[in-house]
This record gives structure tokens, sequence and C-alpha cells, in this order.
């Protein structure tokens, strides 16, 4: 039985055409999802930082489409992953928060990934890196590949078996870079943080260190020396982690099936530093996106289509030429924009953050409708929860320690204690700093994009949607919505 599925899956994808162009791929297209931890587009030079060294990153823009309007759904790393595995928004699947340690958050076992769905289609399926999600069942890979998440040479040295072999293959390329490295609480409070960085180095790799002086500081973050020397070992990071990028697209290069297969870069969320990772402010959300697909995306382009991690599993089946029922994911393939990069869809992006560790709840739900956004603190009467890796960052202690008024443009109170609603006009508020729910002329705005969010939530079955109606005054039945 086994066998007969694998050759009708592969029939079905051979009989698709796959390129845009009319050409057909003479067998099914290998993928590679590349999926770094908490990469920003402030740390990257094809998106315009003209001082961090990722020479990867940037060729692999140049040979495909760059999009400038991706957003992931929650800017927490396990529950961010869930999304980009299943095309489902985590307050749907039970991936509320982290998988690890305590946290203990878990997908629901009636959950098909994409590493599954491309195995019963005939694709060798393998991972490598930073795994961070649960249950194993439902996240399955045919191969583990066994390698420092920190040291992406390394990944991609043991990644070669992969590329070289004679099946269709799936690889989930997870660097740990250049998420902030622990421990996350210094001896000295005002000692930046390693983001990984280890003064032995890792196997080859050639470190690239970078001047605190000539970072570029992202507008939402305060222009102090000890930001910039946590930006400098950021940067570092950054590009080493693109090294061994480097080092995958070579080997890849090397086996004489670049022209056949499909490679995306994306992050699961933004930089981190307080103001990005774990809100749903742009800081957060907006990060990076490249895809490349021979045949079907043009070289050097440029997409300001609006696009969302909930797409990329649809998105990817549609790349193969695997069908999907209309109503399996919540998100929809944009396979269009990377064969037309200048057609522009235009596109509700939700996100929807529950928890980051167990101790940090803090739901919120938001909407951007073309410039406009909306976001709903639901647990608006709590303080913002900081993340272990964020309060302890010599960057935030700077802050605290001197009872500092904002951190950087934010004031520093309005980060912790937040308004239910904070609605923004992103084209002339791109910092979200002038709360426009109170002013005149809104009232509609706010009005549709409320009604916005309720319908999400109710397409998406989202447990919260009863917050609406009765506050913190009521629990949930369990009996569904």
């Amino acid at each position: 039985m086994k066998t007969l599925k694998l050759i009708v899956g592969l029939l079905g994808i051979y009989l698709l055409p796959a390129l845009a162009s009319g050409q057909e791929y003479t067998s099914p297209p290998n993928v590679i999802l590349i999926v770094s931890d908490d990469h920003g587009k402030d740390a990257l030079g094809a998106y315009g930082n003209s001082v961090v060294k990722t020479p990867a990153l940037d060729h692999l823009a140049a040979e495909g489409v760059k999009y400038t309007n991706a957003y992931c759904t929650s800017a927490s790393c396990a529950a961010s992953r869930s999304v980009i595995l299943t095309g489902m928004y985590g307050h749907a699947t039970g991936s509320y928060g982290h998988t690890h340690d305590y946290h203990h958050f878990s997908t629901y076992d009636s959950v098909r990934s994409l590493p599954v769905i491309l195995r019963d289609h005939g694709y060798r399926t393998a991972r490598v890196g930073k795994y961070h999600l649960a249950p194993e069942q439902v996240y399955d890979f045919d191969v583990v590949l066994d390698a420092d998440e920190r040291s992406t040479v390394e990944m991609a040295e043991q990644s070669k078996e992969i590329i070289e072999g004679e099946a269709p293959f799936f690889l989930y390329f997870c660097p740990g870079d250049p998420h902030r490295g622990s421990p996350f609480k210094p001896e000295k409070w005002d000692d930046p943080n390693s983001f990984g960085n280890r003064p032995e180095g890792y196997p080859g790799v050639e470190p690239i260190a970078y001047q605190p002086e000539r970072v570029k500081v992202p507008d939402f973050l305060p222009d102090t020396k000890i930001v910039r020397e946590e930006l400098a070992e950021y940067y570092k990071s950054v590009s080493r982690m693109d090294q061994g990028i480097g080092k995958l697209m070579e080997y890849l290069e090397q086996s004489g099936k670049k022209q056949q297969t499909i490679v995306i870069y994306i992050s699961d969320n933004g930089i981190a530093f307080p103001g990005a990772k774990t809100t749903l402010y742009q800081a957060g959300i907006q990060l990076p996106c490249i895809v490349y697909a021979p045949g079907v995306s043009k070289k050097e382009t440029t997409s300001r289509s609006p696009i969302s991690w909930v797409d990329l599993c649809p998105t990817i089946l549609d790349l193969v030429g695997i069908s999907v029922e209309e109503d399996q994911f919540h998100g929809r393939s944009f396979k269009q924009t990377i064969s037309d990069p200048q057609k522009y869809i235009e596109k509700s992006v939700y996100a929807s953050h529950t928890f980051h560790e167990i101790t940090m709840y803090y739901p919120m739900r938001s909407v951007i409708e073309g410039d406009m956004k909306l976001i709903w603190n639901i647990a608006y009467q709590l303080p913002y929860p900081f993340a272990s890796d964020l309060w302890w960052s010599s960057s935030w202690q700077e802050a605290e320690r001197g009872s500092q008024m904002t951190f950087g443009p934010r004031l520093r109170d309005k980060y912790i204690h937040r308004d239910e609603f904070e609605l923004y006009d992103l084209s002339t508020d791109p910092l979200e700093l002038n709360n426009l729910v109170d002013k005149v002329g809104y009232h509609e705005i706010l009005k549709q994009l409320k009604n916005n969010i309720k319908t999400f939530q109710s397409q998406t079955r989202d447990p919260w949607m009863i917050m609406w109606d009765h506050g913190t005054a009521i629990q949930g039945s369990g009996v569904g919505l």
C-alpha cells in the first residue's frame, strides 16, 4: 500500500506543470526551507544594511524574489514554527507557546504538517538544527541530522547526504542563530550577550567582528553604547549563520540540483531586543523572506505584496504541484507573486500571540489592512511580560536600572502598560507611537478592524473570541464556538 501511495504521489507531481513559464520540472522539485532564529530585516544586506556582511543571503535574493511586506503570525519561536509547518494559526492547533522544558505546549495530534504531506507524495524529508516543535508524530521527518544548531557550516556538511540522495527531498534547515546566547543573565549586568559567538569560534567559519560605533541602530531602539555593543554581537552571529548558508548553497550547486531546487529563507520572528521579539509591533513580525524558485521566480526582483507565514505551507505545496483542499489551511498560496513580483494581492494580515514562555500570558490579536493596523491586547490589565533573554539583556537593564522614561522613542511605561486597543497608521507612524483609538475621524476604521478581528477569530476557531462579550468574568465552556 505504501509503495502504491508513493507511485501515485510521484505521478501526480510529474504530470502537473510547475513552472510559470510553461516548462515542467523533469522530476519533482526539491525544497529547502531555511528558518533562522530571531533575525530581523534590520541586519541583512539585501534589505538595505550596508554594514552587516551577508553575501550568501544577498546572492540568494539576487537570484530570486525578496518580499518587503512579509509577516510571521506570532513573534515567538515555537508558536511561529508551528504555523510555518502547518499553515494554521497557533490558537487553532494548541500551539500557544514554547514546547520545550516546563512550558510544554503541543500541537493537536490530528494536525497534518508539511513534512508529513510531502512524505506522502514521495519526498524524503529531513531536518537539521533547531526543532522546537511537538509532538514528534505531527512534525515527523524521515531523517534527523545531528549538528550544532549554532554551527551552520556543520549543519550544511551534515545536509550533503540529503542533497546528494536520489529521491526528491525536503530539507528543513534551522540555524539557532542569531538568537541570544545562554546564559541570558550576564555576570556583569552591562556585558553584551554573546548571541552564540564564542572565543574559539566554530569549524569552517571565518569570524567577522563589528565595531559598535559602526552598526546601524534600528529606529525602535535607544542609540546607546550598550545597545551598540549588543548589536555588534548580533551582527557577528548573523554573519556566521550566513557563511553556513553559503556552504549549503555551494553543496547544492556541486550536486547539480540547484536548478531543480526551491530555496526559501525566512526568520521565525524579529530581533531579540525589547520592542521586537514577543510583540506584535512591526519590528517583531515584519521579517525577511527570500524565495528562489528556478523557472518560477525572476532574478533580483522585489515584491511588495503582503504575505504571511501561514501562507508558506500551501505555497510550497503549490510550487511542487501538490493540490490541496480549499479549506485545508488558514493561509493561501502566494505562488503568483513569485512568478510575477509586480502583482500586488490585496490581503489582510493577521497575527495571533498568546504565550511565549508559560509564565508570559499576554494574548494579543492584530490585523493590518493596507496602512492601518489594530492590536487588541486582550489582557491589557496585566503588565506586559518579559522573556527571560530580553529582561536580562544589558540593553533593557540599562533603561531599567536608570529608571529611564523612554526606551528608544517609546515611553517605557507605555511598553509595559498597554492600552486595550492600539490603532496605528503605518504610512505616517511606522514606529507605532501615536495611538489613534481616541482620535477624531478614526471611529469607523476602528469599528471595521475590530469586526475583521472578530471574523478572523470565528473562522479560525479562536478560543479567545469569548473575551469580546465577557471580558475576564467568564471561563470558556470547552464546548466549541
